[in-house]
C-alpha cells in the first residue's frame, strides 16, 4: 500500500497504462551565421502551429467541462506570447549560435529548474505549464508524433511523472478510469479538469513505490484517501471492489435527495449552498440540490484569464450565476489573491510570511482602480438577481468602511452614466482571521452577514501553515480554541440578527455537522458533491440533541475528546434514525 494524496475522489481498479516521458533528440552541431535567418523562421513557425494547436484543444475542451476550465489554455497562449520566455529562446539562438529546438529546450529547463527552487505550491505549477507548452513546441520544431494512448477500448489507469492539461484534453473520460501522478498536487490544472471530467486522482507519489510502475500493472487508486496498491492480491481486489460498488450505489440513492428541502427531524431549515468558481460548477451544484451559491470565488476569473478580467467579462459571468439561481442569492466574494494564489500577469511583492501580508482585501483597497472594475461589474449583475456582495480577510471596521467607500463611488458613477445597476446589494464579510472574531460584535453593526471562512480562521487560530507537510496535522477544526472561536462569533451574530453561514472545508464535514447545528449554525455553504452526503446525515440529525451535545463539547479539553464524542454522535443518531423507519 502507497500513500499518496487525494487530489479527485472515487476508486479506480484497473492495468496500468504508463506514459513515458518526454525524450527528445536534439542537434549538437553549431548553427553557421548566415543560417540563423533560418532558425528563427522555424521557431516563429513552430509557435504558430502551436498557437493553432491550443487554440483547437482550449475549443474541444470547452464543449466538454465549459469554458472556466478549457480558459486554462489562454495561459499557454499567454507564454507563447511572453516577451520574456521568447527573449531568452532568441538570445540562446543569437549569442550561443544553437539550433531553435535546442534554445527551447535550455529555455525550458531554466525556467521549470528556476520556478522550482521556490517553495510555492502555485509557482510550481505554473512550472509545469511552462514545460507543457515547451514541450509542444519542441515537438512541432522536431516533427515528432503526439505520444499514442492505447487505442483498443479497453479502460485503463493513466500513469505519468505529471500530467499536463494539454495530455489530459485528448483522454476519452470513460476509458480512463483513474489517474496516478509522480509530481503535482491537489491545485494544480491537472486536478481541476480531473474533477471536471469525474476522473479518480492521485498525486505525489514520487519515489513511494518498490519498483517504477509499467505498463500492464494492476493498480487499485482511492481518490479520496490517496492511497495505491500496485499488483495487489485477489483478496484486496475483492475487498476495492465491493467497496466501489458501494459507492457507486450509495452516490445512485443520494440523487434521490436532491430535490428533498433540507429540514432536520425537528423541523429545522438548513440553508444548503455551494462554492463555485465557474458557471459549470454552478450547473453541476444545482444538479445536486445546492439552494444557493454562498461564495463565487471570483479569483479564478483573474487566474485562469492571460489578464485583469474587463468589467464587461465580470459582468457577463456575475450575470449569468444571477440568472441561473432564479432569485436565489448569489454570494460574490471579491478577489482573494495573495498567499497561494497568483496571477501570471502580476508580479505580487515577495514576501516572508504572504498569508500574512498583500493580499485580498488588503490588495484590493491598495488598487481601488482594479477593485472598482469588479465593484461595476457585481452592481450591474445585481440588476438581474438576487446579488450579494462579500469582502474577504477583513480584520477592521476600517477595511469595512474602505470598501463600501469604493463600492458607493462605483454606484454613483454607474448612475451618471446611466447604466442599469443595483445599489443597494447586501454586504457582508469573510470571518477568517482572530481579529474578526474578537470584534464580531462591531463588525456585526457594519454589514449584513457573516461567513465564517474555517480554512484560514484555523489555521490562524493556531498559528498552522496547513501546506506544511511537517505540520498541517496540527491543523485541526476540533480544537477546544475552534470550537470556542465558532461560538463566539454565532453569539455576537445572534445578538445584532446578522445571519451566519460556514464555507469553509468544515461545512461539507458531516462529522462536524452536529456541531454546527448546535452552535446555532442554519446556512452551510460547500462544494457541490458535498450537498448530498451532508443533506443525507442533515435529513436524520435533530437539531435540539446538537444544542445538548455542544454543551457537551464545550466542557471538553482536548481535540480528540471532541472528535470521538462527535463520531459516537453520528453513530447513535444513525442507529435511532434506523429503528424509526
Amino acid at each position: 500500500m502507497i500513500q499518496g494524496r487525494g487530489a479527485s475522489g472515487g476508486i479506480a481498479i484497473g492495468k496500468a497504462f504508463v506514459l513515458p516521458d518526454w525524450e527528445w533528440e536534439l542537434p549538437e552541431h553549431r548553427v553557421r551565421v548566415e543560417d540563423l535567418a533560418r532558425e528563427f523562421e522555424r521557431l516563429s513557425e513552430g509557435i504558430r502551429r502551436s498557437k493553432h494547436e491550443i487554440a483547437q484543444l482550449k475549443n474541444e475542451l470547452d464543449e466538454v467541462v465549459g469554458r472556466q476550465e478549457a480558459s486554462i489554455f489562454d495561459a499557454h497562449l499567454a507564454i507563447l506570447d511572453d516577451p520574456v520566455f521568447m527573449s531568452e529562446i532568441q538570445g540562446i539562438i543569437r549569442r550561443q549560435y544553437k539550433a531553435a529546438e535546442v534554445a527551447v529546450k535550455e529555455a525550458i529547463d531554466h525556467f521549470v529548474a528556476m520556478f522550482d527552487l521556490l517553495d510555492d505550491e502555485y509557482m510550481k505549477e505554473r512550472a509545469a505549464d511552462i514545460k507543457d507548452v515547451g514541450n509542444r513546441l519542441l515537438k512541432h520544431l522536431l516533427g515528432v508524433p503526439e505520444i499514442d494512448l492505447p487505442s483498443d477500448s479497453r479502460p485503463f489507469i493513466l500513469v505519468a511523472r505529471e500530467l499536463s492539461p494539454s495530455q489530459l484534453v485528448h483522454l476519452k473520460p470513460d476509458l480512463v478510469l483513474g489517474i496516478a501522478t509522480m509530481a503535482g498536487s491537489p491545485t494544480s490544472h491537472a486536478a481541476i479538469m480531473a474533477k471536471a471530467f469525474g476522473i479518480p486522482l492521485v498525486t505525489g507519489l514520487e519515489g513511494k513505490f518498490p519498483r517504477p510502475i509499467i505498463t500492464g500493472d494492476l493498480l487499485i487508486l482511492d481518490g479520496d484517501t490517496g492511497i495505491v496498491h500496485l499488483n495487489p492480491d485477489e483478496a484486496t481486489v475483492t475487498e476495492y471492489a465491493e467497496r466501489q460498488k458501494r459507492q457507486q450505489a450509495h452516490r445512485r440513492q443520494l440523487r434521490r435527495l436532491a430535490d428533498v428541502p433540507a429540514i432536520t427531524p425537528d423541523g429545522v431549515k438548513i440553508h444548503l449552498a455551494s462554492n463555485i468558481s465557474s458557471i459549470p460548477e454552478l450547473e453541476a451544484a444545482l444538479a445536486n440540490g445546492a439552494e444557493s451559491v454562498g461564495l463565487f470565488r471570483t479569483e479564478f476569473l483573474y487566474m485562469n484569464s492571460p489578464r485583469f478580467p474587463t468589467e464587461e467579462e465580470q459582468y457577463r459571468v456575475y450575470r449569468r450565476a444571477a440568472e441561473m439561481l432564479k432569485g436565489q442569492p448569489l454570494v460574490i466574494r471579491t478577489l482573494d489573491i495573495g498567499a497561494d494564489k497568483h496571477l501570471d500577469y502580476f508580479d505580487l511583492p515577495e514576501e516572508e510570511n504572504p498569508s500574512l501580508g498583500y493580499r485580498a482585501i488588503r490588495f484590493s483597497l491598495d488598487r481601488k482602480d482594479l477593485f472598482k472594475v469588479q465593484l461595476r461589474a457585481v452592481l450591474r449583475a445585481a440588476a438581474h438577481g438576487n446579488v450579494q456582495l462579500m469582502y474577504p480577510l477583513i480584520a477592521s471596521v476600517e477595511e469595512i468602511r474602505a470598501a463600501n467607500d469604493v463600492l458607493r463611488e462605483a454606484a454613483r458613477e454607474l448612475t451618471a452614466e446611466g447604466v442599469p445597476h443595483r445599489a443597494d446589494i447586501p454586504v457582508g464579510i469573510m470571518i477568517e482571521v482572530p481579529a474578526a472574531v474578537a470584534i464580531a460584535d462591531l463588525l456585526a453593526e457594519e454589514v449584513s452577514f457573516f461567513s465564517i471562512g474555517t480554512n484560514d480562521l484555523i489555521q490562524f487560530a493556531l498559528a498552522v501553515d496547513r501546506m506544511n507537510d511537517r505540520v498541517g496535522w496540527m491543523c485541526d477544526p476540533y480544537q477546544p480554541s475552534v470550537l470556542r472561536m465558532l461560538k463566539a462569533v454565532v453569539d455576537a451574530a445572534e445578538r445584532r440578527r446578522v445571519p451566519v453561514t460556514v464555507c469553509g472545508e468544515l461545512a461539507g464535514d458531516v462529522k462536524a455537522l452536529p456541531m454546527l447545528l448546535g452552535l446555532g449554525i442554519r446556512g452551510l455553504s460547500m462544494a457541490g458533491q458535498s450537498i448530498l452526503p451532508v443533506k443525507e446525515v442533515l435529513l436524520r440529525t435533530p437539531v435540539e440533541a446538537c444544542r445538548a451535545l455542544v454543551g457537551e463539547l464545550l466542557g471538553f479539553r482536548t481535540a480528540e475528546e471532541i472528535r470521538t464524542r462527535l463520531e459516537r454522535f453520528c453513530q447513535e443518531t444513525k442507529l435511532a434514525a434506523g429503528r424509526s423507519l
